[in-house]
């Protein structure tokens, strides 16, 4: 384990931590710490930084009860930069998004690979900015009774593919399923990281089942 004070720190007495969502590996933001800052976090166990807007500390969560719980902290190659693992209680930017880096600059559209994130975003984004002939849009307008009907047919429709065991049409069934779970998602105001903390949760306790029975 290494010492905090092997930690190289800027002239300001400043050192970059990168923030992690523990889960779901997505980055949440920058910001930085000073020593005083990081033996806070590490006492707390909750991230505190050094604001060098305000030039003061800054417990992330006191105020918004945000709070990002801290899985470990690691140091890079160069002992300059940190990366902090944490569970977070809520959105990290103050403009309420889950992540500050929401905004693209550029995209090798030639190595653009497919990802639940960016299906989720772009479907997100039929809704923050309709689009006149979209399908997604239609089903955000029409709202949540038009959007669980859809969900409630595609679980039929996977059901069937799935019990004629045709492997072919139960995939496009489950395909189908998922984006409107996607669209029920957003409209309900659930991210993908809520999913998948759940589902982490109940790996833990399925582990423990797990472990109960060969000790039976």
């Amino acid at each position: 384990m290494l010492n905090p004070d092997e930690l190289k720190f800027d002239a300001q007495g400043l050192i970059p931590a990168i923030v992690v969502d523990a889960v779901s590996g997505k980055v949440l933001t920058l910001a930085y710490m000073n020593r005083e800052s990081l033996k806070i976090s590490m006492e707390k166990g909750l991230t505190c930084f050094w604001s060098r807007s305000r030039q003061e500390l800054w417990l992330k969560g006191e105020t918004s009860g945000n709070y990002q719980h801290i899985v470990s902290i690691t140091a890079d190659c160069d002992k300059d930069s940190l990366i902090v693992r944490v569970n977070p209680d809520g959105p990290a930017c103050h403009m309420n998004t889950t992540s500050c880096f929401e905004y693209p600059v550029y995209e090798n559209e030639e190595s653009k690979s497919f990802s639940y994130e960016s299906l989720f975003e772009l479907i997100r984004g039929r809704k923050t900015n309709p689009k006149e002939g979209s399908y997604t849009t239609y089903l955000f307008e029409k709202g949540l009774d038009k959007i669980l009907k859809k969900v409630g047919e595609e679980s039929t429709e996977v059901i069937i593919a799935g019990k004629a065991e045709d492997k072919k049409e139960t995939i496009y069934e489950i395909s189908d399923l998922i984006y409107h779970l996607m669209v029920l998602m957003i409209n309900n105001g659930i991210e993908i990281d809520d999913i998948s903390k759940e589902l982490a949760s109940r790996h833990v306790i399925d582990k423990k089942i797990k472990q109960e029975k060969m000790t039976d």
